[in-house]
């Protein structure tokens, strides 16, 4: 299997720091996507989830909240606390969020402008890969793929689809059916030989699996599109979405988030994940390594990654690169470049 721009490289190489933002409410607008992108620490960017025609976004009922996992309270910065303090180590959130509110053309349109606007300013094609984080029907999913082949977007395009969102009432996750997820592989590698293949990194943002038969119910499906010699369509899996099912309820009683169904049950994620998402990046990388046709097909790690140290712990679990969720949610763009500072200086000690 040949690799896709911007997915080459050792997974090995533990001195290359790849960090990027995930699909998350800190990746909706042009501004914050160029924030990401202009950070010279990160190894690329993704923009929020987004369908064919939008989602229509509530502000009454689709939120978010940080709290300190320990106490449940919502999270509050302290007037001159340090980014690098242990405070932010116990920080999770929840989110009863569905999707961006932009349609997928709109992302189109905006990463098209910052690929000409760097590409003036630094007078050659920018190495940071644009991951277009997409969802929809298998119909809506191979459409965003052809609009996107069709925009001709300068440097390396990764399309990642997320089928694992789980606050959408009457539409569970497809990433836990075996048999949702083959439909979406097979649409996909007929309009990749319709188009002849292309240069544009296809991946699966998956849930996080409890149980082995979950894991190896997508495993197989990725097996199963690559029988007999044929290319598996999917060059890297992101894992994972957030926890769906979970409650943050402090001492009043009530959640901190609203949702659509009056419950305020969401989905968990940052610091109260990171077990559970070092456990899913371990047990899928040594799934893809037993399996010959799968073993090129990378893991961009997920999940309550608040440090360097947890960049570190990712990596080693089998992440070739790692996303960040709720820590941007407190530091922005600085907490790219400070994990990042983080792990060169546990990579290269004094």
């Amino acid at each position: 299997m040949s690799l896709k721009p911007g997915l080459r490289g050792n997974q090995d190489d533990d001195n290359d720091v790849r960090l990027l933002n995930s699909a998350n409410v800190w990746a909706t607008t042009k501004e914050q996507l160029i924030e990401f992108y202009q950070c010279p620490d990160s190894f690329g960017i993704t923009t929020r989830t987004s369908c064919l025609d939008g989602f229509a976004h509530n502000p009454d009922v689709h939120q978010y909240e940080l709290f300190d996992t320990e106490s449940m309270r919502p999270w509050q910065a302290q007037e001159g606390t340090d980014v690098s303090s242990s405070a932010y180590d116990s920080t999770s959130s929840i989110n009863t969020l569905g999707y961006s509110p932009f349609p997928f053309a709109e992302y189109l349109r905006i990463v098209k402008e910052m690929g000409e606007a760097s590409i003036a300013k630094l007078g050659g094609e920018s190495e940071k890969p644009v991951n277009f984080s997409v969802t929809g029907s298998v119909k809506e999913v191979c459409q965003c793929y052809e609009l996107l082949i069709g925009a001709k977007l300068k440097g390396p395009v990764w399309m990642e689809i997320n089928l694992s969102c789980p606050n959408i009432p009457g539409k569970p996750p497809p990433a836990y059916s075996k048999s949702e997820l083959l439909l979406y592989l097979h649409s996909l590698k007929e309009v990749i030989a319709l188009h002849g293949g292309s240069e544009v990194a296809l991946g699966i943002k998956v849930p996080p699996y409890t149980y082995m038969g979950q894991f190896q119910d997508m495993i197989g499906a990725l097996v199963e599109v690559s029988q007999n010699g044929q290319r598996c369509p999917i060059d890297f899996i992101t894992a994972v979405n957030t926890l769906g099912s979970c409650l943050v309820m402090p001492e009043a009683g009530a959640s901190v988030v609203a949702s659509e169904n009056g419950t305020g049950i969401g989905g968990l994620a940052g610091a109260a994940l990171h077990p559970l998402a070092l456990g899913n990046v371990r047990i899928i990388r040594d799934l893809l390594d037993h399996n010959p046709d799968l073993k090129d097909v990378k893991v961009i790690g997920v999940g309550g990654v608040m440090d360097g140290a947890g960049y570190i712990r990712m990596r080693r679990a089998g992440a070739y690169a790692v996303a960040l969720g709720t820590v941007l949610g407190i530091d922005g763009a600085h907490a790219i470049s400070r994990i990042a500072a983080e792990a060169r200086q546990v990579q290269n000690p004094p």
